[in-house]
Order: C-alpha cells, then sequence, then structure tokens
C-alpha cells in the first residue's frame, strides 16, 4: 500500500514514516510513501500558497493553484483523495478497515483556514475528521489517519494482535499486565498467573464488557443492535447489569425492637 501526502511541511510526516512499527513495514516493501512538498509547485518567487479569503473574514487560505498542480504531479485524478478536515466523515475503525483496502492513498494536510472548496470539488473524494475539535496542523491530522489504516495492512502487524484491540468486535480491549508480579503494592490479578487459559478468556470478555459500560455504554448499544456480541457476553452484561443494580439500591435499614421495662 502506498501513502502520498501533500504538504507545506514535509518533514513533519518524514519523522512519523522513519520511526518505529511504519519504519519496518516500508523497509520489508509492504508501505510505500511519497512526500510532495506544495510550495514546490508555487510559481512566484516567494512560493506563495495562501492568501485572504473573497468574502472577508480572518486567516488565509490555501491557493488552489499550487495545490492542483501538486495534485496534478501525483495523476491524483486517477487515486483516492483524502482531506482530513473538521468537517469531515468522522474516523472509525470500521472506516480505517475501508480503507486499508486500497492501493494508494493521496492525503492533502491543510494549513491556516482549509483548502480553496474548488479543490475539493475537483480533486477529493473522502473528507475525513478525526475528532470534534480544530487543529492548525493538517499534517498531524493525517498522520493519524495513516496510521490507524496503515497497521491494519494483511503482514504489517499480527493477524491475532488485532483481533483482541479496541473496536474490533464492539468492545474496548481488557486490562493488560506485565513483569513484576507486585507493584506498588499492586498484584497482577490471580488467574492471569493461572494457566488457565479458558478462565483467562472468560476474565478478559468479562473486563471488556465492564470497561465499555464504564466508558463507552453506546458502543454495547451498537453491538448489540449490528448483532456483535455471543450469548455469552450478553449474559455477562446481564449478570454486571444486575450486580450494579443491587449495589446501588439503600439498603434496608433493620427494626430494633423496643424493649419495655
Amino acid at each position: 500500500m502506498k501513502f502520498t501526502v501533500l504538504t507545506l511541511f514535509p518533514d513533519i510526516v518524514k519523522a512519523f514514516f522513519e520511526n518505529s512499527i511504519m519504519a519496518k513495514a516500508v523497509e520489508k516493501e509492504i508501505i510505500a510513501y511519497d512526500l510532495v512538498n506544495i510550495r514546490d509547485f508555487a510559481l512566484d518567487k516567494h512560493r506563495t500558497c495562501d492568501d485572504g479569503t473573497y468574502g472577508g473574514g480572518a486567516g488565509q487560505l490555501m491557493m488552489a493553484e499550487p495545490l492542483g498542480r501538486a495534485l496534478d504531479s501525483v495523476n491524483a485524478r486517477k487515486k483516492f483523495v483524502i482531506y482530513v478536515t473538521p468537517s469531515g466523515r468522522p474516523l472509525t475503525q470500521n472506516l480505517a478497515q475501508e480503507l486499508s483496502h486500497k492501493d494508494e492513498l493521496v492525503f492533502i494536510c491543510g494549513r491556516y483556514e482549509g483548502i480553496d472548496q474548488r479543490i475539493i470539488d475537483s480533486y477529493v473524494d473522502m473528507e475525513v475528521s478525526i475528532g470534534d475539535y480544530v487543529m492548525s496542523s493538517g499534517e498531524v491530522a493525517a498522520t493519524v489517519v495513516i496510521d490507524t489504516v496503515y497497521r491494519l495492512v494483511d503482514d504489517v502487524i499480527n493477524h491475532e494482535s488485532l483481533e483482541e484491540e479496541s473496536y474490533c468486535d464492539g468492545l474496548l480491549e481488557y486490562p493488560q499486565y506485565t513483569r513484576p508480579v507486585e507493584w506498588n503494592g499492586m498484584k497482577v490479578p490471580d488467574v492471569l498467573l493461572s494457566g488457565n487459559h479458558e478462565e483467562i478468556r472468560k476474565w478478559r470478555l468479562k473486563k471488556r464488557i465492564m470497561k465499555t459500560m464504564a466508558n463507552r455504554p453506546e458502543m454495547i448499544y451498537e453491538a448489540r443492535k449490528n448483532g456483535q456480541l455471543s450469548q455469552e457476553a450478553e449474559k455477562m452484561i446481564e449478570e454486571i447489569t444486575e450486580m450494579v443494580f443491587e449495589k446501588r439500591q439503600p439498603k434496608k435499614k433493620r427494626r430494633s425492637k423496643k424493649i419495655n421495662n
């Protein structure tokens, strides 16, 4: 799979491709990348890529001309182009799975107030948002999407690891522990030291459910609606719900018997 990134600051993105798991994937030629400096396609001596907006308003906007030439240089009209923007489609694990099956993704990294709408209308196949907030760096936002996608490409990460991650089946990931067995008075749960794989599996499933119910209850609703949960998981949800309900019930005060003297 190839990632092509159009940016005013290629060094920001370059560091991401040259480190950690991504660097290994590039070395093994599972992943390829190309960084395109949009300023190289500006024709004036100052390499200008932004200007004020028509109609007034604060801030500068990335111009269509240099960005359009940069996109043409990578034959973008025949590829899948993504513009990362707060007004785009929310990034989810399902969307990342969808994008991981593309042969090549071209990313436009916005800056300032964004990019000229005519670029979006002419080149962009999908606008993607990494969250309900605004950033100054399209480069950081683009690397978030790339990081979410590339790890799902075959042979980048062990398939078993991906199966047990958060969001893979409608639940968050279970708590994990490593050496030492005891740290600051806190011990690794006994079940994880037992060697009983079936009990460990049940414990992990229960912890996943409890964590999802506490942190992201809407995910339980969606998983149920989509039929993602097993009968075992459904039974655990009922047991956990009942246990929580009982804990919240006020304890009845015992009446003391009146003693007549």
